[in-house]
């Protein structure tokens, strides 16, 4: 099955309120896997959570629900802490990674909060089990959640050390079956460069998975890009913070840079 002929399988019983109202048109998308920075959380502090910044957030997700897009979500922890920067302090790496990945569990929790306040219905499950908050995560319990209508949060990244959360993102992407990983970011799309540094780089609409590599363009890290273009799962890098763009992006509307 080619990935964009996905449709989900099984239909939910009873809807959850957040779907009770789908919204009308078509949506570009049925199954989506956004992964979100833990800076974005950080609002305009840097570090932390920003309750207004996560609230804002949460909003632009609870659009994308009304329409009957089936969302999972995968959050940074780089707000609160970086395996990789512990390690240039003299924390040894792995330990350094597994607070990482906890610190991807606090920002999934802080999400899900959010979320529910607006009358959607989350769950939160992680790679490390942490019973008292969250589900261990189980693919066929995440795939059920997911066709219920339930928002899925994927914490703690793939449970192992070194890593990364966009790596984690691809992967659960690939294992629920999602049409496209959406990597909601500071920035507005792909560039030829740095456009803080060179005011004539380009942003490109569209770009293929080998003109990336030719060029030697940083969308995520080699594990991440080399999993999308081997399951041929488009990424769309859009900017998170101009509001209604998940929205826009779930529509099909041109947003931001897709890679196929």
């Amino acid at each position: 099955m080619k990935r964009h002929d996905f449709i989900s399988g099984n239909k939910p019983g009873a809807k959850p309120i957040s779907q009770r109202d789908k919204a009308p048109g078509k949506t570009a998308y049925k199954r989506v896997l956004i992964k979100i920075s833990g800076e974005a959380l950080a609002g305009p502090h840097k570090q932390g959570i920003d309750a207004e910044t996560v609230a804002g957030i949460a909003g632009q997700i609870k659009e994308v629900i009304g329409l009957g897009v089936e969302l999972g979500l995968v959050i940074g922890g780089g707000n609160i802490f970086r395996g990789a920067l512990g390690e240039r302090g003299g924390l040894d790496r792995v330990t350094g990674d597994y607070m990482g990945m906890l610190a991807t569990i606090i920002n999934a929790l802080a999400l899900q909060d959010a979320l529910e306040k607006q009358g959607a219905v989350t769950r939160v499950v992680t790679a490390i089990e942490v019973q008292k908050v969250a589900e261990a995560y189980i693919r066929r319990r995440a795939l059920r959640h997911l066709e219920k209508g339930r928002v899925v949060i994927f914490a703690a990244g793939t449970g192992n050390p070194y890593f990364s959360t966009d790596t984690a993102a691809v992967l659960r992407a690939i294992e629920i079956n999602a049409q496209v990983v959406m990597k909601a970011t500071q920035v507005d799309g792909i560039y030829s460069a740095d456009p803080k540094r060179d005011p004539k780089a380009k942003r490109y609409g569209k770009i293929s998975f080998r003109e990336v590599v030719t060029r030697r363009l940083k969308v995520m890290d080699a594990t991440a890009f080399t999993l999308c273009e081997e399951n041929r799962l488009p990424v769309l890098v859009f900017d998170l913070h101009k509001h209604g763009n998940i929205r826009r992006a779930v529509l099909g509307e041109t947003v931001g840079t897709l890679v196929s």
